[in-house]
């Protein structure tokens, strides 16, 4: 049987936060209260920016209970985002697999490896394409080309952010939110 604390590590993220004007001693009390004191609070281009180093079983555990903790503040603070891009460009992907750029490009355009990379999301223009980092990842994974952990990692990661972000979009326009869901056919829960 494995023992849980052995599970147990250390996960750094940032997470962007909403609802204070400036950085005040009285926020950064409400936030140590609320359990964030591992966190190095800033206030950055007009935002609250909470760099964690927070131990848990996964990294999902871990972002999850600081989302909460900053949540359950109960003082109009709010988590936008976990401060990760889930686009990536070519060079993203090689300096994450840390691989060549070229191999990347041979993986893309199926001269190596088994086919099947996922397309990109957006074309920036001819040259420049971005891809969703968790469909990179899973498809890495799934060729055995990253560990399991690093695929879940940005898979969970991607998956957080676009909750925050519906629920930030929800509340700042209720009603268009609602409109757009039931125009394209989605219950409102």
């Amino acid at each position: 049987m494995v023992e849980t604390s052995s599970l147990v590590r250390s996960f750094e993220f940032t997470l962007i936060v909403d609802g204070a004007e400036r950085l005040s001693s009285g926020v950064e009390d409400v936030l140590f209260a609320a359990g964030c004191d591992d966190a190095t609070i800033s206030f950055r281009f007009g935002r609250l920016s909470l760099v964690f180093s927070r131990t848990a079983n996964s990294l999902r555990e871990a972002v999850l209970s600081a989302i909460r903790a900053v949540n359950g503040t109960r003082c109009g603070l709010r988590v936008l985002r976990v401060d990760e891009c889930g686009l990536v460009t070519q060079s993203d992907i090689s300096r994450k697999m840390s691989r060549s750029r070229q191999l990347v490009h041979q993986y893309m355009t199926g001269v190596r490896g088994p086919g099947g990379f996922p397309p990109p999301a957006y074309h920036m223009s001819n040259s420049a394409a971005l891809w969703y980092w968790s469909e990179v990842a899973l498809w890495l994974w799934t060729n055995n080309l990253i560990e399991r952990d690093e695929y879940e990692n940005a898979h969970e990661i991607a998956l957080v952010n676009r909750v925050l972000e519906f629920e930030h979009q929800r509340q700042t326009e209720p009603d268009v939110t609602r409109q757009i869901m039931e125009s394209v056919c989605i219950v409102n829960t």
